[in-house]
């Protein structure tokens, strides 16, 4: 990983981390504001993932998240790549009446951030994630010769949000690629705010209203300040009818690849 001064949104310094664990798995960094530490995803917490993501997308389409099966794949292929972050230090039970809390109070699982290697096609940018992830359910769709990452979901439990975790991820990924040579990643970025100009605009027009500042989203902008840029609209990317199922490319360009 890289050090601490580098990467601001991440303690890293090797001597900070060293004989850390989490769940009998090294940690690999702290979030320097959740102060989650995170670790590489293993197969053994593909369920535990799972409850994860559905927690955090209660409205989705479970066809568009990643089931046990997938993730225990994608661990085993792509673990260095993903990430899950714990809060070492959740609610104390003896000062809680929370029976759950109670019952558990080592590490949490609160977020995860995943994704894979693939060789995006740019000259024909329009896909969906189910176009990304794997075809079968023993294959995480992971090519290791991909110049690319593809960040396939972060989720993050409701309750830990907005805590500087999303940004955290991203550059948990970052580094990813600049460990691995990577070009950079590609996604498809929610709209969230979309739902609100769909009778009056249309997908592209506003990403490009989002991209010169014009108008806000939440999601978009996010990535926008992250250094990522603002590609098409991508059509019936996921099962979102609040915004017509689109979603935006979105790109970071790794500055110390080399293609």
């Amino acid at each position: 990983m890289t050090d601490p001064t580098d990467n601001p949104a991440l303690l890293t310094d090797p001597e900070l981390l060293a004989d850390l664990t989490v769940d009998g798995e090294p940690v690999v960094a702290i979030g320097a504001r959740s102060r989650l530490h995170y670790a590489n995803i293993v197969p053994r917490w593909a369920e535990d993932l799972e409850a994860l993501e559905l927690a955090s997308y209660p409205t989705a389409d479970p066809e568009d998240l990643y089931n046990r099966v997938e993730l225990r794949a994608l661990a085993t292929d792509f673990g260095i790549g993903c990430f899950a972050g714990f809060d070492t230090e959740p609610a104390d039970p003896a000062e809680s009446d929370d029976a759950a809390i109670a019952v558990d109070a080592g590490p949490k699982l609160v977020s995860m951030g995943l994704g894979l290697r693939t060789d995006f096609d740019f000259d024909s940018p329009q896909h969906t994630i189910h176009d990304i992830m794997g075809h079968t359910p023993d294959d995480s769709g992971d090519d290791p010769d991909g110049r690319w990452y593809y960040g396939t979901g972060i989720s993050t439990r409701i309750e830990y949000r907005r805590r500087g975790i999303g940004r955290e991820v991203y550059a948990l990924r970052k580094q990813v690629c600049r460990d691995l040579g990577l070009l950079g990643i590609v996604a498809g970025g929610v709209m969230p705010g979309y739902a609100g100009h769909i009778d009056t605009m249309t997908a592209d027009e506003y990403i490009d209203a989002v991209r010169r500042g014009d108008l806000y989203d939440p999601t978009l902008s996010f990535q926008s300040a992250n250094g990522f840029e603002l590609g098409p609209a991508l059509e019936n990317y996921i099962t979102d009818p609040a915004v017509n199922n689109y979603a935006a490319l979105i790109v970071w360009h790794n500055p110390a690849a080399t293609t």
